[in-house]
């Protein structure tokens, strides 16, 4: 097992990252501060993974609450399906959730942990590779709104974080390539180490192996708590953790949430970021070029929809929240390995980008 910090000073809480660790009570224990546990997990997962995470909790009062699965069901009305659970088996400030699932569960059990009480402590217990790499860590937490992805939330951070690398072997072909749109994010904005290993390894990566899935496991929480360390509510640095996400989100309104997944979306949208990097002289078209191969090499999308156009692109990434007074603000890279926020993007050069198409990355 690996352990890695996030520094956050009396907040500070460990990343647990191996093989075996659902059960373990040892891992749980020492972050349970009162007697009381609600596991909110989803109708994929409970099945699976359930009756192991309650194997650890023996001599707590456990509650459990099912969750519909998907992107779709991340919203207020099935949040209530959570506070319900809550009050009615009568848990107080003490209480514990554990949120059990992908980044759909961990969002929406973090919201309602920072919200129930006005605030009582949660442990993140990831199961999809895109949810141990990025948003069980942070304290990020939110639900969707129609108009906008995840405008409605706040930052509450875990007592710990339990990544089981074992869960990846359930995970289905698709929700593994989504999460490694994450991983390959962390080497483009921070970590051109960790993108050049990725680019040598992604048929190791995309095939299961559990070594080199551990290895991009760990790196990319490494390369995450060092950005949340130096800015923990995305007043400055922390913003370039999100390149590609603000096309990504504007993709996932206009198709409704959970047509395209995260990851898909958000693979797309770093390469529409890199395109535009070129078209403003930043990045090589060499190196755009890479990023699309090594995109299609983890069967992630390389297109935007085909129903979308610039106007339906420009309308959604109005409603984000990076937009401040009025002007859509981007995360750009200035070379592999080093990002950067900008709301100074020509607006005929990010067009071109956006009415690329089927060229876009291949210009």
């Amino acid at each position: 097992m690996k352990t890695l910090t996030v520094e956050l000073g009396d907040r500070s809480y460990p990343i647990f990252i191996g093989e075996g660790l659902l059960s373990n009570s040892e891992l749980y224990t020492p972050y349970i501060h009162g007697r009381q546990v609600l596991i909110v997990t989803n109708e994929t997962v409970a099945p699976l993974y359930l009756s192991a995470v309650k194997e650890a909790l023996v001599g707590y009062q456990v509650d459990e609450v099912i969750l519909p699965d998907g992107e779709a069901y991340k919203d207020l009305t099935t949040l209530n399906f959570i506070y319900d659970a809550l009050l009615e088996k009568q848990h107080n400030r003490t209480t514990t959730l554990i949120a059990l699932g992908g980044g759909v569960i961990g969002d929406m059990t973090g919201f309602a942990a920072a919200s129930y009480q006005r605030g009582v402590n949660f442990i993140q217990v990831p199961t999809t590779l895109l949810s141990q790499v990025d948003s069980s860590v942070g304290g990020k937490t939110a639900v969707n709104h129609p108009l906008g992805k995840n405008m409605i939330g706040a930052f509450h951070q875990p007592q710990c974080v339990i990544a089981d690398v074992s869960t990846l072997a359930t995970l289905p072909k698709r929700e593994l390539s989504a999460g490694m749109a994450e991983v390959i994010k962390y080497g483009l904005i921070c970590d051109a180490e960790f993108y050049g290993w990725l680019g040598e390894h992604m048929t190791g990566l995309m095939s299961g192996d559990v070594e080199l899935l551990s290895y991009a496991i760990q790196r990319s929480c490494q390369d995450k708590a060092e950005v949340v360390a130096q800015d923990e509510t995305e007043g400055g640095i922390r913003a370039i953790l999100n390149l590609g996400h603000t096309f990504g989100h504007a993709i996932e309104s206009h198709q409704g949430y959970g047509n395209w997944l995260h990851g898909e979306a958000v693979g797309t949208g770093m390469l529409m970021a890199v395109d535009l990097g070129w078209r403003m002289g930043a990045v090589q078209k060499s190196e755009m070029l890479a990023l699309r191969d090594m995109l299609l090499a983890a069967s992630l999308p390389v297109v935007g929809p085909r129903d979308m156009g610039p106007d339906d692109y420009v309308i959604r990434m109005q409603v984000d929240k990076k937009v401040l007074d009025g002007r859509i603000r981007l995360v750009l890279l200035k070379r592999i390995g080093e990002a950067y926020v900008t709301s100074d993007v020509p607006k005929e050069l990010l067009l071109q980008t956006l009415q690329a198409g089927e060229q876009l990355g291949c210009v």
